[in-house]
């Protein structure tokens, strides 16, 4: 089987998000993302400085269009922030100095930057209360994701009249305590049949027990699974970097912010988690197809349509 993933920050020792990425890295990269099946990714840059993000993203675009096996494997480039909540726990690993209100100028910047490789912005629907920044990128053909976010029931719909068409990592990036109700998770599974949902299905940013109860509240058609690799994917135990940042793997494959609150990427690969969907939730092939290619790829091709 191969693999379509939406949201990889690195992967075997190559951060995307390095001030230093060139062509030779990228290339090693792809490379092992291949040898653990994976066919097609977008390349993930989050938050950090306008100027630190359009270099990121511009050296990811140089890499695309200076290899053919790197274009066949990097689909293009999601840009996770800098629109996101500033709030604790919702902006996880995202440099909350730099996290902003949307602003189409600087949406114009990030793409420009990517020249034409944009193809995913994950921003907080609380952030574009309007909807105007939400709708200029769906008019660009883009797809749009709301994800460390905490916004209201309301807010979610706006977002999604303006073309809002996906959530990001869903049951991540919030606080470990949130009202049992009327929480982001619950609001956004009562939007399930009009929003794709990503899930990182490591069984450490959500256990799969609840995971398993997420799956059956969202339409098959609108679930997607997405590693949220970094640069430890594949390597094991240890320290790695992620945007300036240093992640400690722990044995079990847990990857910590320094501060050890919360997650920052993931360690596990996509080939990982449909092992774990099938042992943990008896999941059948056909769906994990689904998840992991069919659906992921759907969003891809519709994005430019």
């Amino acid at each position: 089987m191969s693999y379509v993933d939406l949201q990889v920050n690195g992967y075997a020792g190559v951060d995307f998000n390095g001030n230093e990425l060139s062509t030779s890295q990228v290339q090693h990269a792809c490379r092992a993302m291949r040898d653990h099946q994976v066919d097609r990714c977008l390349a993930t840059v989050i938050t950090d400085s306008m100027d630190a993000m359009r270099g990121r993203i511009s050296r990811i675009a140089d890499a695309i269009d200076a290899d053919a096996d790197i274009a066949k494997t990097i689909a293009g480039i999601h840009v996770e922030g800098p629109f996101l909540s500033p709030l604790d726990g919702y902006a996880g690993a995202h440099p909350k100095s730099e996290i902003r209100a949307a602003k189409i100028e600087d949406a114009q910047r990030l793409l420009d930057a990517g020249r034409g490789h944009v193809r995913l912005v994950t921003l907080a629907p609380e952030q574009d209360p309007t909807g105007e920044t939400t709708r200029w990128l769906h008019q660009h053909g883009l797809i749009v994701a709301a994800g460390h976010t905490n916004a209201s029931l309301r807010e979610l719909d706006v977002a999604i009249d303006a073309g809002l068409s996906m959530f990001t990592h869903l049951g991540n990036a919030c606080p470990s305590q949130v009202p049992r109700h009327d929480n982001i998770v619950q609001r956004v599974l009562s939007r399930s049949s009009r929003l794709a949902i990503s899930f990182i299905a490591d069984g450490f940013h959500i256990p799969m027990m609840a995971l398993g109860n997420y799956l059956q509240c969202v339409p098959e058609e609108n679930i997607v699974i997405v590693s949220d690799a970094i640069s430890a994917a594949g390597l094991g135990p240890g320290t790695y970097a992620l945007a300036g940042q240093n992640v400690h793997v722990d044995d079990d494959g847990a990857a910590w912010a320094g501060c050890r609150t919360h997650f920052a990427g993931c360690a596990t690969s996509v080939q990982t988690m449909t092992e774990k969907l099938r042992q943990d939730l008896g999941i059948d092939e056909a769906r994990i197809k689904a998840w992991t290619q069919t659906n992921p790829a759907r969003l891809l091709d519709e994005a430019r349509s």
